[in-house]
């Protein structure tokens, strides 16, 4: 009854307004009834009634702010409270937020039920304001061009599949021209597209297309863990595959080897570099791009979140005329962005910096870097030889791999030069062990050695979501840590919102710094193994991974399980 009682409220307005006739009105309604559709839609759809006249008779019958949503840009944190799902499902685009009210445009105020739902998503209190549905149509269709280019992979799939024909994995005969054609089909196009810049607006540092029986998985690595996404059709799986070569500028007939390959792509505002890597397997060709994004690069150390221990000693060491500093850690820890960072506080017009890399990750401004090429016999020791020839003052080495380049990094750094240069090892001291297992002697290592530095990368809790807990004596126990550790400390778990995945955004670098002091410089002398060197490193100061990781838990920044996933073995 109320409902009715509405209706004709609304009906009122607009014959008071002019905006249609009592006669048509009549009729419409009429038609509407038998139909079972709304009045309001059925006025509209017909173009009885102008949305923008709709839209305003139904705020002045609600009370409601109306909205125009033409010139209307989004700011994409407060789109992203509410999934995407949602916001085209039930018509209800996020405007604005300020403190704890969120305000919302819709096109049906009476539809309360979404109302509902975006309160009980946000946890905001919700202020609805009224746009007509052509409106929020045309503001979601731009909203979705910006990232998807206004279709999910649903709809591209769907679409794919009437305009490219399937590809017969056990048929080799398919002609190069086939090939091409396929992979520069409109869907396949808009598909590669739409996996990038969704890769990029969700911070994703990797994407992975994974060839299985009977599918194609799509997953993206946030902050260090792989979340899965709807992936392409199995019949598309060559199409996509073939556009990322054709992107990278690999060949897209040879199936049968691995193939590297990188391109340049431009989105959201931001030049982005993506490393290639195609690996043959018995379902197809799986392929992951390394996104590389230059401008979350951190400008200096003091950019990089260190606790102050960690960033006084880093700052001391890179501050040193020569010698050579150690990053250790194991793959995806962070250690070429703590390196980057390093080199761009070290870069200066009269300074001569040269690296030796494989792969170049980053290309930075006034750096010389150079590529790794081992089929043309470029490796790290007879690139690192050849550098030394061109009067540098700072070398980074990619990496120490074997007993050569070990050998001549060292011997770089007792002649004047600055060596920086990364190791696989599981804590700082195991690096002086790992050189001198290298052949590296003793006297050499202690000379030379400025720091050694181990790191691995934590998961920031939510700011939106994190929620307080306790811990129990039973898990303290079990994780060897102090019984009264959180004693006077809030700690808190992930729960998960919109706003992040699963309850952690974002990530952080913790570090094990150990500083070479004369006691541990006469340790390193006399042959000591790396359980002597730890205790000397706690002696002088020294912040195991385990203690870092556990003060940024007491802190609040993240959960006791996250610390624990990076930081639980050592």
């Amino acid at each position: 009854m109320a409902v009715e009682q509405a209706r004709d409220r609304i009906s009122r307005i607009l014959l008071q307004r002019g905006a249609i006739d009592e006669e048509t009105l009549g009729e419409a309604a009429t038609e509407a009834k038998a139909k079972g559709i709304r009045l309001e839609k059925h006025l509209t759809e017909r173009g009885l009634v102008r949305n923008t006249d709709m839209t305003l008779a139904m705020a002045e019958y609600l009370h409601m702010p109306p909205i125009t949503l033409s010139h209307f840009t989004p700011n994409s944190q407060v789109l992203a409270l509410l999934p995407k799902e949602t916001v085209t499902q039930r018509s209800a685009i996020p405007v604005s937020r300020v403190g704890n009210s969120l305000t919302v445009a819709v096109a049906d105020p009476f539809d309360l039920v979404a109302i509902d739902e975006v309160r009980a998503l946000t946890g905001l209190q919700i202020m609805p304001v009224i746009a007509s549905e052509d409106d929020i149509d045309a503001a979601l269709a731009r909203i979705f061009a910006q990232t998807s280019e206004g279709l999910d992979m649903e709809e591209l799939m769907r679409e794919g599949e009437g305009d490219i024909e399937v590809v017969d994995e056990s048929e080799e005969q398919q002609s190069l021209d086939e090939m091409l054609e396929k992979a520069e089909g409109a869907p396949v196009i808009r598909m590669v597209n739409m996996m990038l810049v969704e890769a990029l607006r969700t911070g994703a540092s990797d994407i992975h297309i994974e060839p299985m029986e009977k599918q194609v998985r799509l997953r993206y690595r946030i902050d260090g863990q792989l979340q899965e996404r709807p992936g392409p059709p199995k019949n598309l799986q060559n199409a996509v595959i073939s556009r990322v070569k054709i992107m990278s500028d690999l060949d897209i007939a040879e199936r049968r080897k691995p193939q590297d390959g990188r391109f340049n792509i431009k989105a959201l505002g931001k030049e982005i570099d993506l490393r290639v890597s195609i690996l043959p397997t018995v379902f197809g060709e799986k392929v992951v791009m390394r996104i590389l994004d230059k401008t979350s690069l951190a400008g200096s150390l003091s950019h990089l979140g260190l606790d102050d221990h960690s960033f006084k000693a880093m700052q001391y060491a890179i501050e040193q005329p020569h010698g050579i500093i150690l990053v250790t850690g194991p793959t995806g820890s962070g250690k070429t962005t703590t390196l980057y960072s390093c080199l761009q506080e070290l870069n200066q017009p009269d300074v001569n910096i040269i690296t030796c890399e494989d792969p170049v990750e980053y290309q930075l401004h006034g750096i010389n870097q150079v590529q790794i090429n081992s089929e043309v016999g470029l490796s790290f020791s007879s690139a690192l030889r050849s550098i030394l020839r061109q009067d540098p003052d700072i070398v980074l080495v990619g990496e120490i791999r074997d007993s050569e380049t070990a050998q001549i990094a060292i011997k770089a750094a007792l002649t004047g030069h600055m060596v920086l240069s990364t190791l696989h090892t599981n804590d700082a001291p195991g690096a002086v062990t790992r050189l001198i297992d290298m052949g590296v002697e003793p006297f050499m290592l202690g000379s030379s050695l400025v720091l050694a530095q181990a790191q691995r990368l934590y998961r920031k809790l939510c700011a939106s979501c994190k929620k307080a807990t306790t811990i129990t004596p039973a898990i303290l126990e079990t994780n060897k840590i102090p019984a009264d550790y959180f004693e006077d400390s809030k700690v808190f778990q992930a729960t998960g919102c919109p706003r992040c995945t699963n309850g952690y955004k974002g990530r952080g670098a913790i570090m094990e710094v150990l500083l070479v002091g004369d006691e541990i410089r006469q340790a390193i002398l006399q042959g000591a193994n790396t359980g002597e060197i730890r205790e000397l490193g706690k002696k002088n100061d020294m912040i195991s991974l385990k203690d870092a990781g556990l003060y940024r838990v007491k802190i609040g920044e993240t959960s006791l399980e996250a610390a624990l996933e990076v930081t639980g073995g050592e």
